[in-house]
């Protein structure tokens, strides 16, 4: 019986030296081909824009849109973050990434402590999301829990912290944080809630915002459940150790 073979090639060639590493590194070249597809699929132009441009649709919006068989689009209005009362920004920095303006995407102690609260509890009962990875996931991927999409979201993470200022992350973040069923952005969760405009939110409003970023869509920032309470006053004494330094 005659055989046949492939011409000699270069791509010929680095198939021959790649088959016998995959067989040897078989978990190494798993992590390769998901780095591999993670590259390719993550949104890598669409970042640098953020910086000087405004969005009007998220990944997140379009998941809740599909989630409610279309019945509603949740739409989203643009506040300059300079219109926004800084109370607020303390707020939400103080409560969901307290060392914002420190790290570069990832708090490192933060999902150390956390992977060994969900390691003794058996479950996730600990997040260590910064506000830049929060902001990856709601703007470009789902709420889905895999490894994949978690993959994604620290490459995009890296990103953002390499093309963005500080500034411009929680800008974009305020504007795509979900606050309730349709109610996307602090421009409408402001005018929902309190019926005001965010540069004329008090403390105790922004704090009760700032609140239920984590449940959006189980606890709302204008009722006296002990959760919006609890949470808000803890908000409230952390407001002085938060230093907006948006030179960085």
């Amino acid at each position: 019986m005659q055989n046949y073979q492939l011409p000699i090639n270069e791509l010929g060639e680095l198939f021959n030296r790649t088959i016998p590493f995959v067989a040897k590194n078989k978990f190494k070249s798993l992590f390769l081909i998901i780095i591999f597809l993670v590259y390719f699929s993550f949104p890598g132009l669409q970042i640098p824009v953020l910086e000087y441009n405004s969005f009007r649709i998220t990944s997140l919006m379009e998941q809740r849109a599909i989630e409610n068989y279309m019945i509603y689009y949740p739409g989203q209005s643009w506040a300059d973050i300079d219109n926004v009362k800084p109370a607020l920004l303390k707020a939400i920095i103080s409560m969901e990434d307290g060392k914002f303006f420190k790290h570069k995407g990832i708090d490192w102690v933060e999902l150390s402590r956390s992977m060994r609260a969900n390691r003794r509890r058996g479950r996730s009962v600990r997040g260590a999301s910064t506000i830049t990875m929060q902001l990856a996931k709601n703007l470009y991927l789902s709420t889905d829990k895999s490894v994949i999409r978690k993959a994604k979201e620290l490459l995009i993470t890296f990103r953002m912290e390499k093309e963005l200022s500080k500034k411009a992350i929680l800008e974009n973040y305020i504007n795509a944080v979900e606050w309730g069923e349709g109610v996307f952005g602090i421009n409408k969760a402001a005018g929902v809630y309190f019926d005001k405009d965010p540069s004329e939110l008090s403390v105790i409003e922004a704090s009760r915002l700032a609140a239920v970023v984590p449940s959006p869509l189980r606890y709302a920032p204008n009722k006296n459940t002990n959760y919006v309470l609890r949470r808000s006053s803890i908000i409230r004494r952390r407001l002085n150790d938060v230093l907006l330094d948006f030179d960085k």
